[in-house]
């Protein structure tokens, strides 16, 4: 595929040709750094293992370049973490039997800045070469100023497609801040329990992260156990591992409604039922 930017790649790990490893994709992850999907859309990845009838997909937005770093990589320059971070995102799409994996490589101001366009329509391109039943993608109240920066160009580019070409189902998920303040009947569950040897291999991979400073490997496991244990107090656990997701397809199917009510909305619902939980004994 031709981006805008000149730096993007595309890395189908298998012998398919581009133009079929992009046709055959059906669960497509659109995240904001090297790693987020191994974590968000984990659910799609393992959906897509092996299966020859679907096919995960990554598109990565940011270059990576401005990474926290210490240890071994503490002396890295930002040019050679980019490229560390570059070919480790690559790798756990070969771990994680991808169809193809983008990297956008813009530098996340790039990304965070409203007026550029270029990132929407890449993602565009990208939508229209895919075409794929599901995408995840961060949710709009991640507390993450680039997630929710990738969240809104992902947003702007699925409403350019015309209903015929959008996904039948948009995911929200979270990542740097966790869903579980949302009304469960508001909540997307996402099983995450099978394959926990591929969710360590994908996620082990990023040795710059993991050894860089965040023990993000041992966060997210946390997390998905957190999740189906704390899910339901009334219960035995039916899972042993979750994610949330908020769906995000109404924002897709109308461009009418407001991105910023849309996601008050979910928040005013969890303030309601605080409250009144509260007003029984106060």
């Amino acid at each position: 595929m031709n981006f805008l930017n000149s730096t993007a790649t595309t890395f189908i790990p298998s012998s398919e040709s581009e133009d079929s490893a992009l046709a055959r994709i059906t669960h497509l992850g659109i995240g904001a750094h090297q790693d987020d999907l191994e974590f968000m859309a984990f659910h799609g990845i393992e959906a897509c293992y092996r299966r020859s009838e679907k096919w995960f997909g990554g598109v990565t937005c940011t270059d990576g370049a401005g990474s926290a770093r210490t240890g071994l990589y503490k002396d890295y320059s930002d040019e050679e973490m980019r490229g560390v971070r570059r070919r480790e995102q690559d790798h756990a799409a070969v771990v994680g039997d991808y169809s193809a994996m983008i990297q956008l490589d813009y530098p996340s101001h790039a990304i965070k800045e409203p007026s550029n366009e270029d990132p929407i329509e890449d993602l565009v391109a990208i939508l229209n070469a895919t075409t794929p039943d599901l995408v995840y993608t961060h949710n709009p109240a991640d507390k993450h100023p680039t997630h929710v920066a990738v969240f809104a160009n992902a947003l702007k580019a699925l409403r350019t497609l015309p209903p015929e070409n959008r996904p039948k189902k948009v995911l929200g998920c979270e990542v740097w801040r966790g869903l579980d303040w949302m009304l469960d009947s508001d909540k997307t569950i996402l099983d995450v329990s099978r394959r926990s040897n591929l969710a360590t291999a994908v996620g082990g991979i990023f040795d710059s992260q993991i050894a860089g400073g965040k023990r993000y490997d041992l966060a997210v496991e946390g997390r998905r156990i957190a999740n189906a244990t704390f899910y339901d107090s009334h219960s035995v656990d039916d899972a042993e591992k979750l994610w949330f997701a908020m769906d995000l397809t109404p924002l897709v199917e109308d461009p009418g409604l407001d991105p910023i009510e849309f996601t008050m909305s979910f928040i005013q619902r969890f303030e309601g039922e605080v409250r009144g939980a509260l007003r029984t004994y106060f």
